[in-house]
Parts: structure tokens; C-alpha cells; sequence
């Protein structure tokens, strides 16, 4: 799911996030000076929630919890969303901290502002529509042969459903975050549907080339 750039003429929870009052004007923790005002966007809120998942973590934890959670509903690009953090810091939604022995990593946590900012967001009911971005049926759209670029569809979502549903069983046993727990809920019926859609068209144009 991406943003679309043409959405820029109609309301955007995303873009309206950047207004007075959302944080974007506070001083950082530190004193060091004031906040630079920046534009929350989807991978703002993206960093924000895993860091309040995860509590302080480097680039690298972050990524690593992106590509088992959030990436599978969210895709972000890598050099993006490892740039993230020190933005977020800027705008004073997160406090940056290295640390002092080891590998001296930089390590981000939230601040009231981005705390305030991820809970103002997750109340709003407000949601861009979502988008289709599927290459295969692009092709069937230029006039491929349906039948194996869905039949290569079947295998991943198949695939993907089975990997989103060792993910579940872990957060369950392991009684995680219901945010969490919701978000691969979702998932899993999702892909779940998609599952049962594809295998009705398979059938369905075997059963008319078989006629």
C-alpha cells in the first residue's frame, strides 16, 4: 500500500497529521533547541507504533520488526524507512540516544510528542483507500493468459497466508500486543479470500476450456 500523489487534492489524515498541536512544534527532551516542523506521513506512524511495541531500538531492530509485521500491509522502501527515526527526532517526535560502550548504536524512543501524535492518529477513524499495485494483473490487463500468472498468485498468497498464521499462533501463545493480534486477524482473512477467489477463478476457466 502506497500513498498516491494525486490524493494531495482531497483530505489526507496522513498529511492533516503535520497541523498545530499534533507535536510538531515542541522542543525536543533534550533542550537543545526547537523542533523542526515536519510532515507526518504513514511511515512516521509506522516507526512510531513499532517503537512503542519495542521501546528504544536502533534502525536495525526496527527493520527487522518491519519485515515481520508492518511490510505486509505496509511497504515501505529500506533507505526511507531507515532515515525515518532521525526525522522523527528532528521534529521532536522521538529522542535520540547513543549509546556509550559497544557498538555505540543510535537508539530512538518516543517522546511526549510522538506518544500524543501516534494516539491522536489511531483514534481517528479517517483511512486513505487502500491500492491495488499487482503487476499480474497488469499483464492480464495488456492481454496475457490469466490462467498462470493466477495460478502463480494461488501460491503465494497460499504461502503467505501459512506465514501470517505461525505469526498469530506465536503473538496468541505468547499472549502479545491485541494490536498486533487484530492486524493478523486481518491478514489472515484476507489472504484467507483471496485463497478461495483465485482457486473459484481457476476452476471457473478450466471448467469453460474444458467445454
Amino acid at each position: 500500500m502506497s500513498v498516491n500523489p494525486s490524493s494531495k487534492t482531497r483530505p489526507d489524515p496522513l498529511r492533516d497529521r503535520a497541523a498545530a498541536g499534533d507535536g510538531s512544534h515542541d522542543a525536543p527532551p533534550d533542550g537543545s533547541g526547537p523542533a523542526q516542523a515536519i510532515r507526518l506521513t504513514g511511515t512516521s506512524f509506522a516507526v512510531l507504533s513499532l517503537i512503542d511495541g519495542l521501546g528504544p531500538s536502533s534502525p536495525y531492530d526496527l527493520k527487522q520488526a518491519l519485515e515481520k509485521s508492518i511490510e505486509n500491509f505496509w511497504p515501505v522502501p529500506h533507505t526511507t524507512f531507515y532515515a525515518e527515526p532521525a526525522r522523527l527526532a528532528r521534529g521532536g517526535f522521538l529522542f535520540e540516544q547513543q549509546e556509550a560502550s559497544g557498538r555505540r548504536r543510535k537508539l530512538y524512543s518516543l517522546t511526549d510528542a510522538g506518544r500524543r501524535a501516534l494516539r491522536e492518529w489511531t483514534r481517528s477513524p479517517d483511512v486513505s483507500p487502500p491500492q491495488l499495485h499487482d503487476e499480474g494483473v497488469l499483464k492480464i490487463f495488456a492481454g496475457a493468459d490469466p490462467a498462470p500468472i493466477l495460478r502463480r498468485r494461488l501460491e503465494w498468497h497460499r504461502a503467505k497466508l501459512a506465514e501470517l498464521e505461525g505469526y498469530l499462533q506465536g503473538v496468541e501463545a505468547a499472549g502479545g500486543p491485541e494490536g498486533v493480534r487484530s492486524s493478523l486477524l486481518v491478514g489472515t482473512g484476507y489472504h484467507r479470500m483471496i485463497v478461495e477467489a483465485l482457486d473459484k477463478a481457476l476452476a471457473g476457466q478450466a471448467a469453460s476450456g474444458s467445454s
